[in-house]
């Protein structure tokens, strides 16, 4: 299995990611990983946080001469404002002046503020924020780069873009992921509709003139995956509830969609479905078979279909607003306005690449469970083999 487990706080000496189950043999681009965290860092309407941060990646074992080793990948992204958190964060040794100063006792609504604090019977709301921060989520970008990067060794490619901020839609129905992916990458809301751009970035400068924040929605696009991915013969074995799982899991988002989503509801069946054809052996990846129309969002019973995969996902807006909702004083349990953090205006551009990163861990954890081996020349064998035997049973 390619599975990892992250470790640190927002404020703490850095974030941990440890990976295990990467093949031998696969080849470590660190610049490429960065990038992937500088994106995760960029985006209209994120806050004063990111101009401190310049995430970089350090590997501490797992790896030797530029590729994997087959054991454990260990990396570490240090907090460059550790510096100035040193007497609130240490593990050791705090200085108590400093940590009552920076105590947290007022809820946000729609953060896991309160609930933390009541579950794990802390009487400083920091002990939850702390780790609960999306932060985190720069290790995880940083195990989806190289989750990325084993898929790239298959000609598997991820897109990710914005198609949605607060009342603004993007329309990209005419684009290839190609496209997409071009244009997203030149924008500074990672949106790839140019018109709907300006618009966007329109709508979070009103909402932070407001002392408010905005959500939207991101789409991630998996091209040129084989079929056979996941199964339906146990649920958690399915490949879009696997995502659904992944994809909820990052802060913030309250709904998941593979393909058409919500609108598949809104159809009858002869509308919804996507009919089959065959086209010889052009498609060797899904056995010849395709489909002109892709609602399912390359997923049918749990399985890869061949076609593209298509995730999107609805983050809500941020809770730590320029003007406080209501909360209560855990201290005191009187009214009083939610605690302030440092904190954007509107994440969603970030989310995309958060988004893609765990969208590619899982899909990545496919290809290893259809196709692993202990090296990367292994996997790439059983994969030739597998390509081979559908080809030829059709």
């Amino acid at each position: 299995m390619f599975r990892h487990l992250t470790a640190g706080e927002s404020h703490g000496r850095a974030l941990i990611a440890i990976l295990e189950g990467v093949p031998a043999g696969l080849p470590i681009d660190h610049q490429f990983i960065d990038s992937r965290l500088a994106s995760r860092q960029s985006g209209y309407g994120r806050g004063a946080r990111m101009k401190i941060e310049q995430d970089h990646a350090e590997f501490l074992s797992g790896i030797r001469d530029g590729a994997t080793l087959g054991s454990p990948v260990a990396i570490m992204i240090p907090n460059k404002d550790w510096e100035n958190w040193q007497k609130v964060m240490a593990p050791f040794e705090t200085e108590a002046a400093a940590v009552r100063a920076k105590a947290v006792m007022r809820p946000r609504p729609g953060h896991a503020d309160l609930a933390g604090a009541l579950k794990y019977m802390h009487t400083d709301i920091r002990n939850v924020l702390e780790r609960a921060s999306a932060r985190e989520t720069a290790a995880r970008t940083a195990v989806g780069a190289i989750a990325e990067l084993l898929l790239h060794e298959f000609d598997i490619t991820l897109a990710a873009h914005v198609i949605r901020i607060g009342p603004v839609a993007a329309e990209t129905s005419r684009l290839n992921a190609k496209q997409i992916l071009m244009r997203s990458e030149k924008s500074p809301i990672r949106c790839a509709d140019a018109s709907a751009a300006p618009k966007m970035m329109h709508a979070i400068d009103e909402a932070g003139t407001a002392g408010d924040t905005l959500g939207g929605t991101v789409e991630v696009l998996v091209t040129n995956p084989p079929v056979g991915l996941g199964s339906h013969a146990q649920w958690d074995r399915r490949l879009d509830g696997r995502f659904a799982a992944a994809v909820m899991a990052v802060p913030a988002i309250k709904a998941v969609e593979i393909g058409a989503g919500v609108a598949l509801g809104h159809l009858r069946g002869s509308q919804a479905h996507d009919e089959i054809f065959h086209k010889g052996r052009n498609r060797r990846r899904s056995a010849g078979y395709y489909r002109t129309t892709n609602r399912a969002g390359g997923v049918e019973g749990g399985i890869s279909n061949g076609e593209d995969i298509i995730v999107r996902a609805t983050m809500k807006p941020i809770p730590t607003l320029g003007k406080p909702l209501r909360s209560v004083d855990i201290r005191t349990r009187k009214p009083a306005t939610a605690a302030m953090e440092r904190s954007d205006i509107c994440a969603v551009p970030a989310a995309s690449v958060i988004v893609r990163a765990v969208v590619a861990i899982e899909m990545a954890n496919a290809m290893m469970e259809k196709f692993g081996g202990d090296s990367l020349r292994e996997m790439r064998a059983n994969f030739a083999n597998y390509i081979r035997a559908i080809t030829k049973s059709r």
